[in-house]
């Protein structure tokens, strides 16, 4: 089986320049063999340039790559043994799928009876068997992304690089290749490096994300964590949507703080902060409780006046006007909604001391 052959990546004090350009600035990270993980980040962030710099694509300024523990980092691409799947598929328009996936034996003069059962066995790990006399122009864009990933599974790679793989693609299927590509992933066991601007699809398929901003590495961690926990505005504001409010600490003790800020005082959990001193603190808008009364169940309430709505399907968002703050955006299930809406109507907001979490301003 594929996953046998699962190696980790150790990637350590890496660096890219272009002249007096820094694209990746001492990034280290570790993928342990059999996980899913995804480079995250804004265009121009680095996450790409370090995904080339493992593939072998682009040489490193400084540092080191590591399969388990033998340096590959002087070893061009073709010897790395490594899968690529690029944004644009790559496929050769004159070959058949079938041609097309056997491509990389034929390179490695693998045999043509063992090629052929390979090519079948690719082909069925992405339910594209009956397919395998078709020429790309006559796929959609779904299947085309398939025979790329098959073909760069066929030769039993080490790992299998991912460079924003579904961005060509419209956003209904782009959801429905994640849940494909997790489930890919969790039957052949292989190590997947991802890339993506996208942190939809981030969240959704990794065991582990490493979001990069400005060439550096500046958190990581499982999907849950990095979504309820960031460390930062920037981590805060990129994965998802967060309000931000300043306050100054008025009183503090080991199990959290309360601040003040425009007139209200809130309650916090975390440990570390001094009276009279700045905070920042990060709250997600699903995680407001919005009420005509105030929510007395809720240690931290706020009256506001909603500012405007707009409707998502699945639930509703209002933006809502909080004096001494400025605006704070809460979601609401439609569903099930009792709100209001009505620009100008009076609103509460409420939320627990754990529902926020203090963050750095970066």
């Amino acid at each position: 089986m594929l996953g046998e052959r699962a190696h980790s990546l150790h990637v350590r004090n890496l660096v890219k320049r272009y002249g007096s350009v820094v694209a990746v600035d001492d990034v280290s990270f570790t993928v342990e063999r059999g996980r899913f993980v995804t480079l995250l980040g804004p265009s121009g962030s680095g996450k790409t340039t370090v995904l080339m710099s493992i593939a072998g694509f682009v040489e490193p300024s400084a540092g080191d790559i590591l399969v388990d523990d033998r340096i590959i980092t002087p070893l061009p691409p073709e010897k790395r043994n490594f899968g690529m799947v690029f944004q644009g598929y790559a496929l050769f328009p004159h070959l058949n799928v079938g041609e097309n996936v056997a491509f990389p034996l034929k390179v490695r003069h693998v045999a043509a009876s063992e090629a052929g059962e390979r090519v079948k066995r690719a082909l069925d790990l992405v339910q594209l068997g009956p397919l395998a006399d078709r020429l790309p122009r006559q796929l959609s864009g779904g299947q085309q992304q398939r025979v790329a990933l098959a073909r760069a599974l066929v030769f039993e790679p080490d790992l299998l690089l991912l460079d924003e793989p579904l961005s060509a693609l419209d956003k209904k299927l782009r959801a429905e290749l994640q849940w494909e590509l997790k489930a890919l992933h969790s039957r052949v066991g292989l190590t997947f490096v991802y890339v993506t601007h996208d942190q939809e699809e981030a969240l959704s398929m990794s065991d582990e994300v490493s979001i990069m901003r400005d060439g550096k590495l500046v958190q990581s961690g499982a999907p849950g964590d990095l979504y309820n926990r960031p460390r930062s505005r920037f981590v805060a504001d990129f994965l998802g949507k967060s309000n931000f409010i300043d306050g100054i600490v008025e009183k503090a003790d080991a199990g959290g703080f309360v601040c003040l800020s425009g007139g209200h005082r809130f309650g916090q959990l975390s440990s570390g902060a001094r009276p009279g001193e700045r905070v920042l603190i990060a709250i997600r808008p699903e995680k407001i409780h919005l009420s005509a009364e105030a929510p007395a169940h809720l240690a931290n309430r706020i009256a506001g006046r909603i500012a405007t709505w707009s409707y998502f399907g699945a639930e509703l968002q209002f933006r809502i006007q909080v004096e001494g703050i400025g605006e704070i955006t809460a979601s609401h299930p439609a569903w099930k909604s009792r709100i209001p809406m009505t620009a100008g109507e009076p609103i509460w907001l409420g939320w627990d001391v754990d529902d926020s979490i203090r963050v750095v301003e970066d």
